[in-house]
Protein backbone atom coordinates (compact mmCIF):
# COMPACT_ATOMS: atom_id res chain seq x y z
CA UNK A 1 0.00 0.00 0.00
CA UNK A 2 1.29 3.47 -0.81
CA UNK A 3 2.16 5.92 1.93
CA UNK A 4 -0.34 8.76 1.81
CA UNK A 5 1.01 11.04 4.55
CA UNK A 6 4.14 10.77 6.63
CA UNK A 7 5.04 12.89 9.64
CA UNK A 8 8.22 12.75 11.74
CA UNK A 9 8.68 14.25 15.17
CA UNK A 10 10.33 17.68 15.09
CA UNK A 11 12.65 18.48 18.00
CA UNK A 12 10.73 18.49 21.28
CA UNK A 13 7.27 18.44 19.65
CA UNK A 14 4.47 16.91 21.73
CA UNK A 15 2.67 13.79 20.45
CA UNK A 16 -0.62 15.73 20.30
CA UNK A 17 0.93 18.35 18.01
CA UNK A 18 2.38 15.62 15.82
CA UNK A 19 -1.03 13.95 15.51
CA UNK A 20 -2.56 17.32 14.64
CA UNK A 21 -0.01 17.82 11.86
CA UNK A 22 -0.65 14.30 10.59
CA UNK A 23 -4.42 14.80 10.42
CA UNK A 24 -3.93 18.11 8.58
CA UNK A 25 -1.66 16.41 6.07
CA UNK A 26 -4.12 13.55 5.52
CA UNK A 27 -6.94 16.04 4.98
CA UNK A 28 -4.81 17.90 2.44
CA UNK A 29 -4.32 14.72 0.37
CA UNK A 30 -8.13 14.14 0.27
CA UNK A 31 -7.51 10.42 0.62
CA UNK A 32 -10.37 9.87 3.06
CA UNK A 33 -12.91 11.66 0.87
CA UNK A 34 -11.91 9.43 -2.08
CA UNK A 35 -12.27 6.26 0.00
CA UNK A 36 -15.62 7.37 1.42
CA UNK A 37 -16.80 8.26 -2.07
CA UNK A 38 -16.00 4.78 -3.38
CA UNK A 39 -17.42 3.02 -0.33
CA UNK A 40 -20.94 2.41 -1.68
CA UNK A 41 -20.10 2.44 -5.38
CA UNK A 42 -21.48 -0.55 -7.24
CA UNK A 43 -20.70 -1.44 -10.81
CA UNK A 44 -23.36 -1.78 -13.48
CA UNK A 45 -24.38 -5.34 -14.28
CA UNK A 46 -22.97 -6.81 -17.46
CA UNK A 47 -25.27 -7.38 -20.42
CA UNK A 48 -25.17 -11.13 -19.88
CA UNK A 49 -26.21 -10.87 -16.23
CA UNK A 50 -28.99 -8.43 -17.12
CA UNK A 51 -30.33 -10.82 -19.77
CA UNK A 52 -30.15 -13.80 -17.42
CA UNK A 53 -31.97 -11.91 -14.68
CA UNK A 54 -34.70 -10.92 -17.17
CA UNK A 55 -35.07 -14.51 -18.37
CA UNK A 56 -35.31 -15.76 -14.77
CA UNK A 57 -38.05 -13.22 -14.07
CA UNK A 58 -39.99 -14.28 -17.15
CA UNK A 59 -39.69 -17.95 -16.19
CA UNK A 60 -40.93 -17.24 -12.65
CA UNK A 61 -43.89 -15.25 -13.98
CA UNK A 62 -44.84 -18.07 -16.37
CA UNK A 63 -44.63 -20.62 -13.56
CA UNK A 64 -46.72 -18.42 -11.25
CA UNK A 65 -49.45 -17.92 -13.85
CA UNK A 66 -49.50 -21.68 -14.51
CA UNK A 67 -49.93 -22.40 -10.80
CA UNK A 68 -52.57 -19.67 -10.51
CA UNK A 69 -54.60 -21.28 -13.29
CA UNK A 70 -54.37 -24.61 -11.48
CA UNK A 71 -55.41 -22.96 -8.21
CA UNK A 72 -52.19 -23.93 -6.44
CA UNK A 73 -50.84 -20.48 -5.56
CA UNK A 74 -50.77 -19.48 -1.90
CA UNK A 75 -53.46 -17.01 -0.94
CA UNK A 76 -52.46 -13.47 -0.08
CA UNK A 77 -52.52 -12.67 3.61
CA UNK A 78 -52.98 -9.24 5.09
CA UNK A 79 -49.71 -8.46 6.86
CA UNK A 80 -51.19 -5.50 8.75
CA UNK A 81 -53.29 -7.68 11.08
Amino acid sequence: MAIIAEVKKQGNESPAAMIRRFTKRVQATQALSKVRGERYFSRKLSKLKTKRRALDGIAKRVEFTRLAKLGKTPEKTDARR
